[in-house]
């Protein structure tokens, strides 16, 4: 029964955050601020982990691949699995660690210490100063983050390649870019888009909802985590299979 009353309060806040994303006046300097603290900020966690991925991939790939002599399609099997699936939900994953901790902590500490009142109380609409801004900045940077992940990856796998084969830099990209056609780039990298609202919007009610002082912002924070990366896998199952249906090649 709890468990029934969360999801219909998460859903009347998801809601609350779209109808209020829409509606004037809009917090532009706070949002920059926030896509600078979400966004820029992870650059430096997503471009590691993207190359990292991608070298791991291209040696799990030519380890299978070696076995039917088709080393030559290591390239575009890589590229076509950084960005159709691996790279967006690697980044989500990532993300919903470092982004979500950060708000669901951040708003948490906000309201055990009062600062949320305090801001209603100079009349400012706290919940489009603190959520809507961080919601919007999620919206915006996920995609962008996720390109990073993809560029970095297919980067990774041409260091794996290279130092194995000696393959030009040239016929590397040529061979992984080649399958690759805006139905797979674009549909992948926009599902990213619902990936950072729902990052977002689980850390921000898990934060302003917060109780018991200290120990609730350390729960909050973990709970944020948990609970976005639990809906960023159930939402990626969804979307797929919709991708799948507009673009069944």
């Amino acid at each position: 029964m709890q468990f029934l009353v969360m999801v219909g309060e998460l859903s009347r806040f998801a809601g609350r955050v779209i109808v209020e994303a829409f509606r004037p006046p809009y917090e532009f300097r706070e949002t920059v601020r926030q896509l600078f603290e979400l966004g820029c900020r992870s650059v430096p966690l997503i471009a590691a982990s993207g190359f990292a991925v991608g070298v791991v991939l291209s040696m799990h790939t030519r380890a299978s691949l070696a076995r039917f002599g088709a080393e030559a399609l290591i390239p575009a099997g890589l590229a076509m699995a950084l960005v159709r699936e691996t790279g967006p939900l690697t980044a989500g994953l990532l993300l919903s660690g470092r982004i979500g901790a950060g708000i669901g902590a951040e708003l948490g500490a906000m309201k055990v210490t009062e600062q949320i009142d305090a801001l209603e109380a100079t009349a400012v609409d706290s919940f489009r100063y603190l959520v809507v801004t961080r919601v919007i900045a999620c919206v915006i940077a996920l995609p962008l983050l996720t390109t990073v992940m993809n560029v970095m990856g297919i980067l990774g796998g041409f260091a794996a390649e290279t130092a194995i084969t000696g393959v030009p830099m040239r016929t590397y990209f040529r061979q992984a870019f080649s399958p690759i056609q805006f139905s797979d780039l674009i549909p992948a990298t926009l599902k990213t888009m619902v990936f950072g609202f729902i990052i977002a919007t689980a850390a921000s009610y898990l934060g302003v909802n917060t109780t018991r002082g200290t120990e609730g912002v350390g729960q909050a924070s973990t709970r944020s985590v948990v609970l976005s990366s639990m809906l960023l896998i159930l939402a990626n199952v969804l979307l797929v299979r919709i991708i799948f249906f507009f673009y069944p090649a």
